[in-house]
């Protein structure tokens, strides 16, 4: 029997996508950062089954665990698997951070031709499942991405009120879990997370991919962190870095902000013309996959709270399952154009509409868009009234409480 932990957050955002596809002979793929919360989820899912029968076979690999050091190839995976099996009756089978076991595609594809597997697994990388693997396990997987814990989560794993104080806490500490367990210090919560994106770097690029300028990739970082939620090419950002006597071609730039993007430390949001319905080849914008990651390595600074209000705004879109892009009409930028079951939303972020000139900018380039789909301005100004000409406000509290 698992040991696990004695008290579970539940989050159930999670649990119910997973859920309608247990027991079906679909491989369940968690993948998001590391420390979101992926072996958790697994816990809360191995919880669920022992409370409706105890005696449920279940089988749990942790790659992150000693005890598993010696399961490196996917005949090792394969073999462990078999000789756990009770034959008979369905088995679970859980295996946490599944990358870090060499050609694992192929012990799961093998492993899925026993109706009498049930297989769940997590992994810290966004392509996990590509190319050949994909091809392999076409339409016998979901993939449902982690992300660090959205507001109300936060709330509730912090026991905090929803309040202004409550909502700094967040924007500056951001929603790795773990810090339920940490005393919400600006010196304890900053070392522990500096300490993550140690771990993220160097376990989930440099060792994986091989990097050999590790001084570049933190270089790289550092910038994107002062510039996040601006425009840039990887040209552009090869040509400010040699200025700073930074050498290193544009296409190696490239390169190095997937392995960023494919680790979860960033996300790379690409241009849409809103008019032509077509993605721009050249130009994203990045945001941090968690904000307290972000400060402890560039700092929690006055004058990025805008930079700070869109990424929070992006990364509560992206939770709450919008596919997002960087909007563009008659030249004119809109933060967000969100598409979801069919639907599309635009939203607008600036910290206050009090002066005329904001006002007219942000709810002004919405006006702009001819359709009739929903347009919100989002700021950090509390007010309740009517709409701006048929535009939304709402107050960046209300907004993650929705």
């Amino acid at each position: 029997m698992i040991n696990l932990p004695q008290k579970l957050n539940t989050r159930q955002v999670y649990l119910d996508k997973v859920k309608p596809f247990m027991g079906k002979g679909l491989i369940k793929v968690l993948t998001g950062q590391r420390r979101v919360g992926k072996s958790y989820l697994l816990f809360q899912l191995i919880k669920a089954l022992q409370e409706k029968d105890i005696s449920t076979p279940i089988i749990y690999i942790n790659k992150e665990d000693l005890d598993f050091s010696w399961m490196k190839e996917a005949k090792d995976l394969y073999q462990y698997v078999r000789d756990k099996k009770k034959t008979g009756r369905m088995n679970y089978i859980f295996i946490d951070e599944i990358q870090d076991i060499v050609d694992f595609g192929d012990a799961l594809r093998s492993l899925l031709l026993d109706e009498e597997l049930d297989i769940y697994c997590t992994g810290s990388n966004a392509n996990l499942l590509s190319g050949d693997i994909a091809g392999y396990l076409s339409g016998r997987y979901i993939e449902i991405t982690v992300f660090s814990l959205a507001y109300l989560e936060f709330l509730n794993f912090h026991q905090l009120e929803d309040n202004s104080e409550s909502l700094e806490k967040y924007l500056k500490y951001g929603g790795l879990p773990y810090l339920k367990h940490l005393e919400l210090k600006d010196a304890i919560v900053f070392e522990y997370l500096k300490n993550i994106y140690s771990t993220i770097v160097y376990r989930d690029i440099i060792n994986r991919y091989g990097v050999r300028n590790t001084g570049f990739l933190e270089q790289l970082v550092l910038f994107l962190a002062s510039n996040t939620g601006s425009l840039f090419s990887a040209k552009k950002i090869s040509d400010f870095l040699k200025s700073q006597k930074i050498n290193m071609a544009h296409n190696q730039v490239q390169t190095y902000i997937e392995h960023l993007s494919n680790a979860f430390l960033v996300h790379k949001v690409p241009r849409y013309d809103i008019v032509g319905k077509r993605l721009f080849e050249v130009g994203d914008k990045f945001y941090f996959e968690n904000l307290g990651i972000r400060h402890g390595i560039w700092g929690y600074r006055p004058e990025d709270r805008g930079k700070i209000l869109e990424n929070v705004v992006y990364n509560h879109l992206i939770f709450k399952g919008y596919s997002v892009k960087v909007g563009i009409i008659d030249k004119q930028e809109i933060d967000f154009v969100c598409q979801k079951n069919g639907e599309t939303s635009y939203f607008q972020v600036a910290l206050s509409i009090n002066e005329t000139k904001t006002l007219e900018r942000e709810f002004g380039n919405l006006k702009k868009i001819k359709d009739n789909y929903p347009k919100t301005v989002i700021t950090m100004d509390r007010f309740e009234g009517s709409t701006f000409e048929g535009i939304g406000h709402m107050d960046l509290r209300s907004f993650l409480g929705k």
